[in-house]
């Protein structure tokens, strides 16, 4: 191997090295669009934060760039956000809190190193966020732990470690412990250095929280009784043991734990100091379908996790959002679509913050770079220079709700089937062709009927057509083949379709027991859920 090329995998591999790549998971309502701008604002990309709830002059966050999302103060959206701090490079990747959007969160997981699991302190661990750690688990994602909203009313501390390992089997290991009960925040201890960092919200909490250090004697001195009952708490997990372990931590087993309150900027720059120090660079190689692992420093490779259309009504483009695993990327330069084979020129190459976006050169493992108008691409797919490379496949959720969506309005009609076949593209809904219907009346099949609301709205605002929805009385999806489906048209209350992405035939059920039923009578029918 030469010298140039030996120098070239060295450079790929430092600056790997430098890359945090990873995403904040939560239940709605948890604090996760507030914490993803108070650590934009920590690491000094943007000016002044916003509440997700903006009044008045205030805006809402950057990660939030759909006027629905802000309107509501929901992210029904992922967003990558990419800054430097301490030398290194930070990928943040906001995922949609909605439940409704699980699937479109689990891809997003599968693009990034390690996790920020994000607990409301008076609610601790809810559903969403339940979900969300098990797929961490099954990919054996790092995940640190940030408990928020301690400036509000909420549960005992000790209690909350406690619901963590119970429920999802995680050791807690706290690395910073708050004084003062939720709702009477005063700060937190550094367990690490044993000194108390006093914490205050900013004139109006839309700049970084003030800061001062101390000893312990001086925090005995000022706060008394909260002082001395997080001792007592100090030295009850210095006896159990519970204290950072970087390898456990790595392995998935254990989780670190933070206390603050992200819309007041409080242990927010603490979080931000642990990810740097203690989450996981990209892996030094990353599994493929062959079975073989990609290198970090071989040839170029990457795969796109996410399509996203009309984030700018300046652009009005689709831009495809691509992790890079492996080797450098450059602007312009010729790689390969996995699916086809074929060249693909990566000419308009961009780093996308929010609605805002700046033309990139190059990028490296760990980076999410966003190709404009790769119009060629679908979600999932691999590119790569040299040696084929294929990842594994990403998720796919089966719908539960299903509406046919049609417009009354013919002078609009190309442009509803350019919005649908936009959304589908997209994956913020499954598109269905029915036999019964034609092409002019598709149906829309969606994990959460909130999708149904992000589809209309976006057919609405971005293509100019107004459309209704005539909910179908189905909750069940099973893929079936075309002898199925010839067996089926003898059944009632049962309907198969064609699914347009991949022209999967799903039959569809009112309900399970529907499905049993069928399947009961006719033993060779293949209905795989």
């Amino acid at each position: 191997m030469s010298q140039n090329v030996l120098a070239s995998a060295a450079g790929v591999a430092a600056q790997a090295g430098r890359r945090r790549t990873f995403a904040v998971i939560s239940h709605p309502d948890a604090g996760k669009s507030t914490m993803t701008e108070a650590l934009a604002l920590h690491a000094r990309v943007i000016g002044q934060a916003g509440a997700v709830h903006g009044k008045g002059d205030r805006k809402g966050v950057v990660s939030d760039w759909m006027a629905m999302e802000q309107q509501r103060g929901i992210s029904v959206t992922s967003a990558a956000l990419q800054f430097s701090y301490r030398d290194t490079v930070i990928n943040l990747l906001d995922t949609p809190g909605h439940a409704d959007f699980s699937e479109d969160t689990y891809r997003v997981l599968t693009a990034v190193d390690s996790a920020v699991m994000l607990l409301d302190a008076a609610k601790g661990l809810e559903p969403q966020t339940l979900k969300l750690f098990e797929v961490c688990r099954q990919r054996q994602i790092p995940v640190m732990t940030f408990i928020n909203k301690w400036d509000r009313p909420g549960h005992d501390a000790l209690a909350l470690l406690d619901e963590i390992e119970q429920r999802i089997g995680l050791r807690p290991t706290p690395l910073t412990w708050p004084v003062g009960v939720a709702g009477h925040f005063r700060g937190v201890v550094d367990r690490r250095t044993g000194r108390f960092i006093r914490m205050e919200r900013s004139p109006g909490g839309s700049d970084l929280a003030i800061e001062e250090e101390m000893d312990a004697d001086e925090a005995a001195r000022r706060y008394g009784a909260d002082w001395d009952t997080a001792a007592e708490e100090l030295d009850l997990l210095a006896m159990t043991g519970a204290d950072h372990d970087q390898k456990t931590f790595l392995a998935a087993t254990s989780t670190p734990v933070l206390f603050g309150a992200a819309v007041a900027n409080l242990g927010v720059r603490q979080l931000l100091n642990l990810l740097v120090e203690l989450a996981p660079p990209p892996a030094a190689a990353r599994p493929t379908v062959a079975g073989t692992d990609q290198p970090v420093d071989g040839p170029f490779s990457g795969f796109v996790f996410k399509i996203q259309a009309n984030m700018n009504r300046a652009h009005r483009d689709q831009v495809a959002f691509m992790r890079i695993c492996s080797g450098r990327f450059e602007r312009g330069m010729i790689v390969k679509h996995g699916v086809t084979g074929r060249p693909f020129t990566t000419k308009y190459a961009q780093q996308i913050f929010g609605q805002g976006r700046d033309t990139i050169d190059e990028a490296f493992p760990g980076d999410v770079v966003g190709l404009v108008n790769a119009t060629a691409l679908g979600i999932g797919d691999t590119l790569y220079t040299e040696t084929p490379v294929q990842y594994p496949p990403l998720p796919s959720f089966p719908p539960e709700h299903f509406a046919v969506v049609r417009t009354s309005d013919t002078s609009a009609f190309k442009r509803f089937r350019r919005g649908i076949e936009q959304l589908d593209g997209e994956g913020v809904v499954q598109v269905l062709r029915s036999e019964q219907r034609g092409d002019q009346a598709p149906v829309l099949a969606a994990v959460g009927p909130m999708q149904f609301e992000v589809a209309t709205y976006r057919l609405e605002a971005e293509f100019g057509v107004q459309v209704k929805l005539d909910h179908l009385p189905y909750e069940v999806a099973a893929r079936t083949d075309a002898a199925g489906r010839e067996i089926l048209r003898t059944e009632s209350n049962v309907e198969v379709m064609t699914r347009v992405r991949d022209d999967a035939l799903l039959a569809l059920f009112p309900h399970r027991w529907r499905l049993r039923t069928v399947a009961g009578r006719h033993p060779d029918l293949r209905l795989d859920e």
